[in-house]
Order: structure tokens, then C-alpha cells, then sequence
């Protein structure tokens, strides 16, 4: 088998062996042999038949193929050199391999087996899981791999099968915290699941009725979120799944997978393990900056486009007002950012959106509630250049040339006035009391009026002329005369209501 194969298999197995894999093909050819003639693991021997299926997909494979090199069944017993967990799994007694060999090969192949259902889906269908912002993939364990499904049956169960190099050990080893109340990798195995489509990269999606065990331990799974409405079926949050915890970092015993899922008509569903580093917001901000600054000309054009008159319409737009607070946070605006898929001017602050993300991760822009991605996220240029030059305004407007002027209260613009004027203000309390003894005279034509029914404008005109008319002089003259009371009452009680 090894013979078989080409130059980038080679390079793939010995790198997965710890190897150098440089070299020409005969010096890689002979590195890969001395590595078999040494006695290598069976998670190794396990990669070069995988290599193999890959290099001949259409090579119908026996049973007696399925024995790993070195390893041989024994009457009534199972293969030497497995593990015992992974005997008792994957043989049944008399040396003949059933699931779990076949899995230790990679996912679970279709090999034309009589005793193995036939599957209507490709093994490694062509589909990529959407790239996750605060992960960095550093390889790949399981490809995407089909969630082989019967027909037959409703509740379906699969296993998988993935060995991890010394590299790959030394890396989780090493990224170890336990700086907090519980262990945690930065470098991390993940696992994923999608739905088979391949028209485009796809987000994180649950199989229904999903159980995962890693090792014969079960795996704790994203909890369902709220139902939106009555009747529909709750759903788990798009992300992935962190089994580090209950992975073997050991280089010479493979880890086992065992899913079991209920099957859709007309769904099918790819899971893949990965590698990862996490990463945190503020690798992500400082990625975003290193991407640069939008010319601010950009947004200028955008602007005159969104102001050039319409010739077919009757009402035009002449200035756009926006904000310089986050619609975040509502505080001032530090790094302006929005998606390139957004044709709003408004920003909004890529440090808290960046942080808000790393804890529940949905990436929609707050502005106008569609997808904004990471990839597609920009600083805008020219909100640096207004943020910079205005100090002291949360809100701008926009004019018809791109051209821009802070936007004011009517108080603050009096207030700048009266100031460049010379014009001095006394202090005014905030809630003054109303002595004037007028407010009373209204309310006496109010209660006079109460049972009046008038029924149109001019009656209510002469309704009102006549009630006003009927207060006879002498009660103005009592409410004149009870100013120095109000007055007294409104001191003692320190401004507090009185009974006028």
C-alpha cells in the first residue's frame, strides 16, 4: 500500500508519524517504509489505509484487508495489540472485524461488505463547516464525514475513530489553565456537526434527538434555545462541541466516538472532528486592525449616493443625521466598524461588538439585524477622522457633498450664543412654582364649563366668552389679595406643593 502511494501522501502520513516530510519521493518512499519496518502504532497503520481508500476510492476491499498489518485474530478471541475497551466493542467473538475496525480506519466506509448496510450518501461529502472567528484550526482529525443513515430505522448510531500524533499531544498538553476553578485548553479537539450541503460553507447544526460518547463517556451538548413559537420543535445553538476533556492524549490508543441520532426524510447530516487554538477579542481586534482602515473617500461616495436626488421622485433627501454612539453599549463610538454587506452609514464599536460575540456568538450587525461576520467586518475611516475632530457632539449630519457638521441641542447652541455674546443667565430652578393667580381663574371656568356640551368650535368660542364673563369682579380681587399668603406658604414649605 505504501508503494501506491504519491508524493502529498507520503507527506501527510510521516507528518502525521512525527516524521520530516521533506524530501524527494524515493527518500519520502524510504522514511515511510523504515517507519513500518519499526514497528509503527496501529493509529499509524490506521492512516495508511485511509491514505489508500483515498488514492483508489473505487478499490472494493475484503475482509481479510481490514486486519490491520501485524495484528492477527485468534480462535474465539479478538485481534492482539487492542486495546480491551476496543475489543470488546469492535469484535464479536471470532476474530471477525465488525464496526468499530471499520471505523478505526476513519469514519465508517462503505466497503461493500455484505454484513455492512449500503449508504446513500458519500463517506467525505464535499462540505465545509463555516470558519469559526475565535478558533484556529491547526488540523484536521475526521474529515467531514457522513452520518451513514438506514432507512429502515429511525434511531441510527454510528462510530468513529481518530488517534492523535505526538505533536498533537505536546500541543493540548501544553496549553493547559488551571489558573481558574477548572481546567481548560486553549488548544482544543472539536467536534462539529452540519447539515450535507455543499452549495455553500455551513453553520454548526444538530442532528435531532443527538447523543455523543467519547470514549464510552457521555458528552455534554449546547442546551436547547427558547421556541420561538408554539408548536416548533426547540433547537440547540449553532457551535461546536469541546471534548478535549475526555479525549486520550496518548499516542498509541486511539479515541472512539459513538453517535446515535434520530433520521430525517430528506436530511442528511456531516460531522467532523478538528484541532483548534481558541483565540480571544483581543487577537480578534488586533486582526481587525491589522486589516487596516477603509479610505475614508469610500464612505464619502456612499454618502452623495445615498443624497443624489432621485429624479423620479417628489420627495428628496437632503442630510443624513447620524449618531456617534455605539447602538451597543449607547457610549461613544472608540473604533467605528460595520460590515461590508451593510449599506447603512452607522457604526457601531468593533471592541464591544468583537467581546458581546465572544460570549454568545451570533454575529449579526446591531444596526440593521443581518448576518455581519467577522471576515466582513471594516473601520470605517472616516468616522476616525469625525471622531477625532469632534470632542464634544454625539451626533453628526451629513451633507449632499460628503461634507459633514456636528449636530447640537437648541439649549447648547443657545447657550455657545449667549456665551460668544456676552449675555449673562441667572440660575433657574429646575421646577418653579406657578403663583400667578390666573392658573386659578382657568380652572374656575373649567369646573363652570364641565356640564356644557357645545358642538362645534364657534359654540365653544361663545361657551367660553360667557363662562369668563360670569366671574364677577369681586373673586379676582380675592385671588389678587391672597398673593402675600401664596408667597408665605410657598417659602414654608421650601418650595415643596401648597394647598394653592
Amino acid at each position: 500500500m505504501v508503494m501506491s502511494l504519491r508524493v502529498s501522501e507520503l507527506q501527510v502520513l510521516l507528518g502525521y508519524a512525527g516524521r520530516n516530510k521533506h524530501g524527494r519521493k524515493h527518500e519520502l518512499l524510504t522514511k515511510a517504509l523504515h517507519l513500518l519496518k519499526a514497528g509503527c502504532s496501529p493509529a499509524v497503520q490506521m492512516k495508511i489505509k485511509e491514505l489508500y481508500r483515498r488514492r483508489f476510492p473505487t478499490k472494493m476491499v475484503s475482509p481479510t484487508d481490514l486486519s490491520l498489518p501485524g495484528i492477527h485474530s485468534t480462535t474465539g478471541g479478538a485481534p492482539a495489540g487492542l486495546p480491551a475497551s476496543l475489543t470488546q466493542l469492535g469484535f464479536d467473538g471470532h476474530g471477525s472485524p465488525s464496526l468499530l475496525p471499520v471505523a478505526l480506519l476513519g469514519p465508517k466506509h462503505e466497503l461493500g461488505l455484505s454484513h455492512l448496510a449500503s449508504t446513500l450518501h458519500p463517506v467525505h461529502p464535499d462540505v465545509k463547516l463555516q470558519r469559526l472567528p475565535f478558533y484556529d484550526v491547526l488540523d484536521e482529525l475526521i474529515k467531514p464525514t457522513s452520518l451513514a443513515s438506514d432507512s429502515s430505522q429511525r434511531f441510527q448510531e454510528t462510530c468513529f475513530a481518530f488517534a492523535l500524533t505526538p505533536q498533537q499531544v505536546q500541543q493540548i498538553s501544553s496549553s493547559m489553565d488551571i489558573s481558574g476553578t477548572k481546567c481548560d485548553f486553549t488548544v482544543q479537539v472539536q467536534l462539529r456537526f452540519c447539515l450535507s450541503e455543499t452549495s455553500c460553507p455551513q453553520e454548526d447544526h444538530f442532528p435531532p434527538n443527538l447523543c455523543v460518547k467519547v470514549n464510552g463517556k457521555p458528552c455534554n451538548l449546547p442546551g436547547y434555545l427558547p421556541p420561538t413559537k408554539n408548536g416548533v420543535e426547540p433547537k440547540r445553538p449553532s457551535r461546536p462541541i469541546n471534548i478535549t476533556s475526555l479525549v486520550r492524549l496518548s499516542t498509541t490508543v486511539p479515541n472512539t466516538i459513538v453517535v446515535s441520532w434520530t433520521s430525517e426524510i430528506g436530511r442528511s447530516y456531516s460531522m467532523a472532528v478538528y484541532l483548534v487554538r481558541q483565540q480571544s477579542s483581543s487577537v480578534l481586534l488586533q486582526r481587525l486592525r491589522s486589516k487596516g482602515i477603509r479610505n475614508p473617500d469610500h464612505s464619502r461616495a456612499l454618502i452623495k449616493e445615498k443624497l443624489t436626488a432621485d429624479p423620479d421622485s417628489e420627495i428628496a433627501t437632503t442630510s443624513l443625521r447620524v449618531s456617534l454612539l455605539c447602538p451597543l453599549g449607547k457610549m461613544r463610538l472608540m473604533i467605528p466598524c460595520r460590515a461590508l454587506t451593510c449599506s447603512h452609514l452607522q457604526c457601531f464599536d468593533a471592541t464591544l461588538y468583537i467581546q458581546m460575540n465572544e460570549k454568545k456568538p451570533t454575529w449579526v450587525c446591531p444596526v440593521c439585524d443581518k448576518k455581519a461576520p467577522f471576515e466582513h467586518l471594516i473601520i470605517d475611516g472616516l468616522f476616525m477622522e469625525i471622531l477625532s475632530s469632534c470632542v464634544d457632539c454625539d451626533e453628526i449630519q451629513f451633507k449632499e457633498d460628503g461634507n459633514w457638521a456636528p449636530m447640537r441641542s437648541k439649549k447648547v447652541v443657545q447657550e455657545v450664543w449667549l456665551n460668544d455674546h456676552g449675555v449673562g443667565v441667572l440660575d433657574w430652578p429646575a421646577n418653579s412654582p406657578d403663583l400667578n393667580p390666573i392658573e386659578n381663574l382657568w380652572g374656575i371656568v373649567k369646573r363652570k364649563m364641565r356640564n356644557k356640551r357645545p358642538k362645534n368650535a364657534d359654540e365653544l368660542k361663545a361657551t367660553v366668552k360667557e363662562t369668563w364673563a360670569s366671574i364677577p369682579p369681586q373673586q379676582c380681587h380675592k385671588l389678587i389679595t391672597s398673593m402675600p399668603r401664596r408667597i408665605e406658604a410657598v417659602i414654608k414649605a421650601k418650595v415643596a406643593p401648597t394647598k394653592y
